[in-house]
């Protein structure tokens, strides 16, 4: 799909080679599955070291300032780097991990001298640092895509924590109460740059698309169009025409649009299907697990994919704003896939474990 989706994209913008994106893509999947080995083999129980955690903290901070010093714009959003000319990394699809494991390690750390139930908000006041500091350097850079999958991670990993649900509760209206008086310091300090005219325009036409439709209301109304006319069985592969210029970027955030329309509903069924089933599994495996830490990886990672198939498919429904996330596993991007991939190793090595713990 993603070849279908770019081939006009890659003859415009990348002097006439029609396969530019796939076979990008394609060296993409090479990389990405060996990272999935790594995700595999690596025991997860690691990840609730102090020394890895610190790590992974310090690498999650100088990409995110390196973001702030030399960051490349796309999409609206500066939140890529250039890692040495070769290609381009977007910190903020590594941030979505770290918190993951941070959040899981940290807490798992908490438990062992005082169990979850116990634990009080002021008890865990660093990860929510760790988290806020994030959250402002994400929201500075624009992406409220990512701050919404961001947020939705760290409610999901406390959640299945094994905490109190009143302290649940609690902790939660401490995390809106941080997070919505960092919101108001991001907008005070760059509200020229978060609500441009064009986002602006993303809230206007999200309330009456039609209305907007020759101006910011352009790609979601001819994702409308894309989708309808696909209808039961699709017009077939190759053969959209919103990808012929009418949808920017085809081959990311909108590819859900070409599939319906190439493949129509019966096509959004399979891939809804597959995004579906991983999310039950990961939620399942994170319902069998003894382990809080194994429960809470696999619990955040499920989310992950949760909330962001959510932000995209709603953002190209019109259920929610547009905000420019893709699609996961479907979309095209080397970060995404890279680290999904890596994701989805933890999560088979989680799932061997909690066999293997069967059996004992």
């Amino acid at each position: 799909m993603i070849y279908s989706a770019s081939m006009m994209v890659s003859i415009v913008n990348e002097d006439g080679t029609p396969t530019y994106y796939y076979r990008k893509q394609l060296l993409n999947l090479i990389v990405a599955a060996f990272s999935f080995i790594v995700g595999v083999f690596f025991p997860y129980k690691h990840y609730s070291s102090k020394r890895i955690m610190k790590i992974l903290l310090f690498i999650t901070f100088i990409m995110l300032f390196w973001v702030k010093v030399n960051g490349v714009a796309a999409g609206g959003a500066t939140s890529w780097i250039s890692l040495f000319g070769l290609t381009m990394f977007q910190p903020s699809e590594f941030a979505k991990l770290f918190i993951i494991l941070y959040f899981a390690g940290a807490f798992y750390r908490k438990s062992l001298n005082n169990p979850m139930e116990n634990l009080e908000p002021n008890n865990i006041v660093y990860p929510i640092i760790v988290w806020l500091a994030i959250i402002l350097f994400v929201g500075t850079e624009t992406d409220l895509g990512a701050v919404i999958i961001l947020s939705g991670i760290a409610v999901a990993v406390v959640a299945a924590s094994g905490i109190q649900f009143k302290k649940f509760v609690k902790f939660f209206t401490v995390l809106i109460g941080f997070g919505s008086a960092l919101i108001g310091l991001i907008i005070l300090v760059k509200g020229e740059d978060i609500l441009t005219q064009n986002r602006m325009g993303r809230i206007k036409s999200f309330l009456n698309p039609f209305e907007y439709a020759d101006g910011s209301s352009y790609q979601v109304v001819n994702g409308y169009i894309a989708i309808g006319s696909g209808g039961l069985e699709g017009v077939g592969l190759g053969q959209s025409i919103q990808k012929l210029g009418f949808l920017p970027e085809p081959q990311t955030d909108f590819i859900m649009a070409i599939i319906a329309e190439e493949l129509g509903i019966l096509g959004v069924i399979i891939v809804l299907g597959g995004l579906g089933f991983i999310i039950f599994r990961a939620l399942t495996i994170a319902l069998k697990t003894k382990d809080p830490l194994a429960r809470m990886i696999a619990a955040g990672i499920g989310s992950w994919i949760a909330v962001q198939s959510f932000v995209n498919l709603g953002g190209l429904s019109g259920l929610i704003p547009l905000t420019g996330v893709t699609l996961p596993f479907i979309s095209y991007g080397g970060t995404s896939i890279l680290l999904l991939s890596f994701a989805m190793g933890v999560l088979i090595n989680i799932s061997m474990y909690v066999k293997l713990e069967k059996k004992l």
